[in-house]
């Protein structure tokens, strides 16, 4: 069997503070009361026959609701989640206004068991971190990413 994929664009900015990415809490009542662990680069999982770069760039548009930014597209590798999902990962600069995101659902049965389907955002809300601040709230594997980042932008 082989293993789950997942691309992804993690936006980021130049501040006089030091580089900021845009992460996105993860929806429905699973992570609903959790933070730490709970945020995650834009991304979705694609068939094999489907580029990873174009899955990367439609998953940040079905997930965000906007179009994903042209420029120079930094790739980030891939890292192993827990899950043993195999997630890959390019940085993009740019700029994004939070207030503008729209975000894909997706439908669960919950409470489980109970034959009711409830339909829940696919990130509830995205946000803006420093790297040290990401670090303590992205899914533990993905931090990966963001020390590879550092490396690029220093």
């Amino acid at each position: 069997m082989t293993a789950r994929r997942s691309a992804g664009l993690l936006l980021f900015r130049r501040t006089e503070r030091g580089p900021e990415v845009l992460l996105g809490h993860m929806g429905g009542p699973f992570f609903a009361r959790r933070d730490a662990g709970a945020w995650t680069v834009p991304k979705g999982e694609y068939d094999p026959d489907e580029p990873a770069w174009e899955a990367a760039r439609r998953e940040f548009e079905e997930e965000l609701g906007v179009a994903p930014p042209d420029g120079e597209a930094v790739p980030l590798g891939e890292v192993r989640q827990t899950g043993g999902k195999i997630v890959t990962v390019w940085a993009v600069e740019g700029d994004l206004d939070p207030a503008a995101v729209v975000p894909g659902t997706f439908t669960l049965e919950w409470p489980p068991r109970s034959g009711r389907t409830q339909e829940f955002p696919e990130l509830d809300r995205v946000s803006w971190f420093g790297l040290d601040a990401a670090r303590e709230v992205i899914v533990s594997a993905q931090a990966a990413f963001l020390d590879r980042l550092a490396e690029h932008s220093a």
